[in-house]
């Protein structure tokens, strides 16, 4: 599979998991690996302090230090090098580097605190969710000790919906599945907000026969020969429905970006956001259009 990885690194648990999880995916995909340091700019800086030199110079040793210390921990076999970039947001300088290194993720931590296993957006991961253009995976808490590098790929789902978007999605989740040798799996979380005023049944037969629609459509959408594997998740709550669904070790999940997000842009809309509450797999969110794609919303945005 063309491409490569980025990951957003720091000399915290966060940086940790997110090399963890970049290691993992990078091997399992057959691709190479950057790990890179953002450093803030010399515009970033009060104008009121002078540039010091020696201290920029000291930062910047530091900080090659520290990919050097993560870059001895990841397997031989993985292309690997380290980069350190100055701009004004980690953000911005992870972006920056993903267009130059023709990154096909984004790999980021999560926020300091957050439950084992489980999500927390931090300000990094919030700004690239807004403003990124490539894929950004997410690394649950505990990734560098809960899971191995070596651990392969055993399954990608993709929560499919009928939304713009859904397309690049699927095509995104078979590229995925077909380069790493992992099932795929499409799953359908069910709407919570059906008509008010029906009974328990009619309610519960509004949800199976939407959730029945929407995965017989991207099942017929998939590329020639891809097969996959169907399941409707059910419950009183995105996060129920989530929590009830089995999970795999080694399993990734993708999502869409909302429909509220600008073209070629990512933002996690309301249903992935609580799905990171549950969710104790890495979760990855797709650009609802090509980067490459050219319309005319994006011209008028």
């Amino acid at each position: 599979m063309i491409g490569s990885i980025v990951v957003g690194y720091t000399a915290t648990q966060a940086g940790a998991d997110a090399l963890a999880l970049g290691a993992r995916l990078a091997r399992g995909l057959g691709m190479s690996l950057h790990l890179v340091i953002v450093l803030p700019s010399e515009g970033t800086r009060n104008a009121a302090v002078p540039p010091e030199r020696a201290y920029e110079d000291h930062i910047r040793s530091q900080a090659k230090a520290w990919l050097r210390d993560a870059l001895s921990q990841v397997p031989q076999d993985i292309t690997r090098s380290g980069h350190v970039r100055f701009e004004e947001s980690f953000a911005a300088g992870l972006i920056a580097a993903g267009e130059e290194f023709g990154a096909r993720l984004i790999v980021v931590g999560a926020a300091n605190g957050s439950t084992f296993g489980r999500h927390r957006l931090g300000s990094v991961a919030s700004e690239l969710l807004h403003s990124s253009t490539i894929p950004v995976a997410l690394a649950p808490a505990g990734s560098a000790t809960h899971t191995r590098i070596d651990t392969p790929i055993s399954r990608v789902t993709a929560a499919v919906g009928t939304r713009p978007g859904a397309d690049v999605l699927l095509e995104e989740a078979a590229s995925l599945a077909a380069a790493s040798g992992g099932a795929l799996r499409l799953i359908s979380l069910v709407p919570f907000d059906v008509p008010p005023g029906l009974d328990t049944g009619a309610i519960t037969l509004v949800r199976n026969v939407h959730g029945d629609d929407v995965l017989s459509q991207a099942k017929a959408s998939l590329p020639a020969g891809v097969t996959a594997e169907v399941e409707r998740a059910s419950g009183d709550s995105v996060e129920d429905a989530v929590a009830h669904l089995p999970w795999q070790d080694g399993e990734i999940v993708l999502v869409g970006s909302s429909r509220l997000a600008q073209p070629r842009r990512l933002f996690l809309g309301s249903t992935a956001a609580k799905m990171l509450h549950e969710l104790p797999v890495p979760m990855i969110v797709v650009p609802r259009t090509r980067a490459t794609d050219i319309s005319t919303e994006g011209d008028q945005a």
